[in-house]
């Protein structure tokens, strides 16, 4: 069953999503998949390939930006925004919790010059906590 959460009017966070929850999210506007999940991180987990090819069967496209366990990086921050900026319908973003999306998410929108009180607002009401970014995030929106 999809656990889309709302971060924003054309960005969703999902935990760990499967080939059958594509056209669920392709119902919602859903024009874009962003995997934040390593490939092999979970082996019993569907890895990026099978969800890139559920994406494109059903006219979405699909992006991977693994965040592994040393943390974020500029240049992934780099690639979430030019991802989104790309797209023109809704996406959604996902990992094993949908944590490292919302602050992968949480990071770009404070280098786009997002106020990171509303970005927290946002990640919160969708039940997921930025403090453990919230310097960074302070970091890039002072830029």
């Amino acid at each position: 069953m999809s656990d889309f959460r709302k971060l924003s009017d054309s960005v969703l966070v999902s935990p760990q999503i499967d080939s059958n929850d594509i056209g669920a999210a392709k119902e919602m506007g859903v024009t874009l998949i962003v995997n934040n999940r390593p490939d092999g991180e979970e082996p019993s987990a569907p890895q990026g390939d099978e969800i890139e090819a559920a994406a494109k069967q059903a006219d979405m496209d699909y992006i991977a930006i693994p965040i592994g366990h040393s943390g974020f990086s500029e240049p992934q921050i780099d690639q979430m925004i030019a991802a989104l900026d790309a797209n023109e319908g809704a996406a959604l973003a996902y990992c094993r919790s949908g944590t490292r999306s919302t602050l992968l998410w949480s990071l770009a929108q404070a280098k786009k010059g997002g106020e990171p009180d509303d970005i927290a607002r946002a990640a919160n009401a969708a039940g997921y906590d930025v403090s453990p970014i919230r310097a960074m995030l302070d970091m890039l929106a002072a830029r």
